[in-house]
């Protein structure tokens, strides 16, 4: 019996989810792709998931979408087209609607989806041989796509964005860090160890405010103002002082000793 080609592993509250493709370098075919929609969707009811780590098994990423497994051939019909690019981009939306933070950690390449799957982690950490672009337009398409020409303005700013979209060049793990794209590179042991620790970190809060907080990062991106991303920041604020946890984290705090969080 083969192997899921998404493997999923829960434990203490941390979900990692592995590519489970590396003979294709986990290019999404329609298989993965739905696995990665269902899992991302569903989380919105798994409280006891409060962080994932998206990781991949073999030597690369994501090579983006599997053209082998691509069922249209010549001209493609216009709702056939729609229906692939709906069961991609619904796998980004899923991703930022969940509550839970997504820590991606890419190694060699992240290509086309697999740019996307990375752009629309909360947190990415690379290896040194990560490679990352829009390989879309290279085969005839425009640059943007799945999500890719939102997230990356808003990361390295328009210039930087404009010279990847429109040349679908990689860029490596040196400059995506110098960028402020991915927050660390290192060898891959190491990085699955800064997983954890980052993942460690946030289960120490409380579950109301790590969720909280996603969500107002996510907010800000699209807010027009300075001032309603504060009134927002302000609603949060008191909505967890309404919360036991709060009341134990105060209390933690003076006592100096760790917290026990209930998630009420």
């Amino acid at each position: 019996m083969s192997e899921p080609i998404l493997l999923q592993h829960e434990s203490g509250g941390v979900l990692r989810l592995t590519l489970n493709r590396p003979e294709r370098f986990n290019a999404l075919n329609p298989a993965m792709a739905t696995a990665l929609r269902r899992c991302f969707q569903g989380l919105v009811d798994r409280p006891e998931v409060r962080v994932v780590i998206l990781q991949a098994a073999g030597k690369n990423f994501c090579a983006g979408l599997d053209l082998k497994e691509q069922t249209t051939q010549g001209k493609s019909e216009a709702r056939g087209m729609m229906a692939v690019q709906h069961s991609i981009r619904d796998i980004m939306l899923a991703m930022r609607r969940c509550p839970q933070p997504i820590i991606s950690i890419v190694q060699g390449a992240a290509s086309g989806g697999g740019f996307a799957l990375a752009l629309a982690s909360d947190i990415r950490l690379a290896t040194p041989e990560a490679r990352m672009n829009a390989s879309f337009l290279r085969i005839g398409l425009t640059g943007c796509d799945m999500g890719v020409s939102y997230f990356l303005p808003r990361m390295v700013g328009s210039s930087v964005a404009a010279e990847y979209l429109l040349t679908g060049r990689f860029m490596d793990a040196a400059r995506a860090q110098a960028l402020g794209l991915v927050s660390q590179v290192a060898e891959l042991p190491a990085l699955q160890q800064e997983a954890q620790a980052l993942a460690d970190d946030m289960l120490r809060t409380t579950p109301l405010g790590l969720r909280l907080t996603k969500e107002a990062l996510g907010h800000s991106l699209d807010m027009g103002s300075l001032e309603a991303v504060i009134a927002m920041e302000d609603r949060q604020q008191v909505l967890c002082t309404q919360s036991d946890d709060f009341r134990e984290g105060m209390q933690a705090f003076l006592e100096k000793r760790e917290p026990k969080y209930t998630g009420r």
